[in-house]
């Protein structure tokens, strides 16, 4: 199954994304390996692996948001929505006489930018805020707003087979793939109708937030089956992402638009449940995770510790330190990991937060396995100038994606394990 991941504008495992209120990068005055040809190489290093939960992610505000659910049998159930102020598209639009209106249609469209999964049905639901998003507000992944009862999808429509892949064509334009979903025609009108009322609410944007607070996009579908679904990724910040209301007056056709921008708040929630799943018994023993262990975005993150290498000499110049950590990944199964992870570690064993490495793992398709060069922490390690509390892997598109990877630890029955290999010299 064809995976498509989305494009971002990349920052190394940034605050954001470890919830962490500094980042700094180490290594910088590490001495250049570069300027050393030959040295001594080690690969019996020993690997304590396990995974982490996260209670808090903030998402506001990313640059995509999550929709739609899947099962997975490794890692459970896997549940995302999102929530986002709408604002008006023109101020005071002209409707003219109400009465004279012709309705054709009011659709949510979003623009695709990726998915991981499959392509089976869902039902998509949509439902009008009942309380105040704010853009300078910080939401997490587990925030809830209260919305109305009424779902706004057009009765019968919700159920769509998404299709991130192919062009989307409307009317006589072929534009870049995007979900439309059908929303009731009635609430249109009812826009409209306030729109015409001689009320201010069209009058400024701040006035029709007060009206209009925005809407929650959900996914209902209690009838998948595990292995089936998947989560899109949407950018709503796209000029093509909007609300839309197509009509007639008198003869001469005409549209309005409900605009999400950038002066929008917006963020994503997600449930997970991992219960009796293979990556809950690691959580419960850690111990567990030396068979095979696991990371998953907003939730999940493995940890893997080189048993003693603070010990090494101090007399020692770290040439290469390549970390490898095999997967269990079938090529062309539609659960892939994704192309990096990203790297970071806690300086010492009191931070509460983590410190970026400054560096990706890239995936070896052909390998099936991630490549981390740690050279720069090794070193660090090596002159005592941080703790050896392991390093944290993560898929690098931790608040924006729902992609997992199931590593392999060393007591796996599996042919490949994890293996550090490191190249020195002493002095």
């Amino acid at each position: 199954m064809k995976i498509i991941y989305p494009v971002f504008v990349t920052v190394f495992v940034s605050a954001l994304l470890f919830s962490c209120t500094k980042n700094r990068t180490l290594g910088k005055d590490v001495i250049d390996s570069e300027s050393y040809l030959n040295g001594t190489t080690v690969d019996t290093f020993d690997l304590i692996t396990y995974t982490i939960e996260e209670d808090s992610s903030i998402t506001d505000n990313a640059s995509n948001v999550v929709l739609g659910s899947y099962i997975d049998p490794k890692f459970g159930e896997f549940d995302a929505s999102f929530y986002s102020q709408v604002r008006l598209g023109g101020l005071n639009p002209d409707f003219g006489d109400p009465n004279t209106i012709q309705i054709d249609s009011f659709v949510l469209a979003l623009k695709y930018v990726g998915y991981y999964g499959d392509l089976s049905p869902q039902t998509f639901e949509v439902y009008e805020l009942d309380d105040t998003l704010n853009l300078a507000s910080t939401y997490y992944s587990f925030t809830t707003k209260n919305t109305k009862s009424s779902n706004l999808v057009a009765v019968g429509k919700g159920t769509i087979t998404p299709k991130p892949l192919t062009k989307t064509v409307i009317g006589t334009d072929t534009v870049d793939a995007q979900l439309r979903i059908p929303l009731d025609t009635n609430f249109a009108r009812n826009l409209i109708v306030e729109a015409t009322s001689g009320s201010a609410t069209f009058v400024t944007n701040e006035n029709f937030l007060n009206y209009f607070k925005g809407i929650k996009v959900k996914t209902n579908n209690p009838a998948q089956s595990v292995g089936q679904g998947a989560i899109f990724y949407f950018n709503i910040t796209d000029a093509a992402s909007k609300m839309t209301i197509y009509f007639k007056q008198g003869s001469v056709k005409k549209t309005f638009d409900f605009v999400i921008n950038s002066d929008c708040a917006d963020f994503t929630n997600v449930q997970i449940s991992n219960i009796g799943k293979p990556i809950d018994l690691v959580l419960q023993d850690s111990t567990k995770g030396l068979t095979e262990f696991y990371a998953q975005a907003f939730k999940h993150r493995a940890i893997v510790k080189i048993k003693d290498i603070e010990n090494l000499p101090k007399n020692l110049i770290v040439h290469r330190a390549d970390l490898s950590l095999p997967v269990q990944y079938q090529t062309g199964y539609r659960f892939k990991p994704g192309s990096s992870v990203s790297v970071a570690t806690k300086l010492k064993s009191t931070d509460i937060n983590y410190t970026s490495l400054g560096i990706l793992g890239e995936f070896n398709e052909g390998k099936k396995l991630f490549s981390v060069n740690l050279r720069t922490y090794v070193q660090a390690l090596v002159n005592k100038e941080i703790e050896n509390n392991g390093v944290v892997i993560s898929p690098r598109f931790f608040i924006n994606s729902s992609e997992r990877i199931i590593f392999n630890g060393k007591n796996t029955t599996n042919k490949t394990k994890p293996k550090l290999i490191l190249t020195y010299t002493t002095y």
